[in-house]
């Protein structure tokens, strides 16, 4: 099976590897910072506003891949504080619904850049 790199201009890369990559019905989803791909830099505030810019980076790599937060399956959210992981949990349920997708949330020491939050997922197109 071939995998195929999926690129968008609103979200990139920060070092080498690629935002997704496609293979079979399958799409996996490089951790998303919260980046703004037109600065090159953090968006400001606080970790909400940080979770909505990662999901924001996420929507563009599913929907440059052809498929939507109903197609992800399993998502991993990475936190420096878990004492954010209700602000994040609000701004995620607005970006996905039931059958929610498998989670993990994992508390880390860093992030890329200083982020509060990196999130990351796997879509499948025969999940809808």
């Amino acid at each position: 099976m071939a995998k195929k790199a999926i690129t968008t201009p609103k979200s990139k890369p920060i070092g080498p590897y690629s935002a997704a990559v496609e293979s079979g019905d399958t799409v996996f989803i490089s951790g998303q910072i919260p980046l703004d791909a037109a600065t090159g830099k953090l968006v400001e505030g606080d970790v909400s506003a940080q979770a909505k810019q990662s999901m924001e980076n996420l929507k563009a790599l599913l929907e440059a891949a052809g498929v939507s937060f109903g197609h992800v399956v399993k998502t991993t959210i990475f936190l420096t504080s878990m004492g954010d992981f209700a602000a994040v949990n609000e701004v995620y349920k607005a970006y996905v619904s039931e059958p929610y997708p498998a989670r993990s949330t994992i508390a880390v020491a860093a992030l890329p850049m200083g982020a509060k939050v990196e999130i990351e997922m796997i879509a499948s197109r025969s999940a809808v």
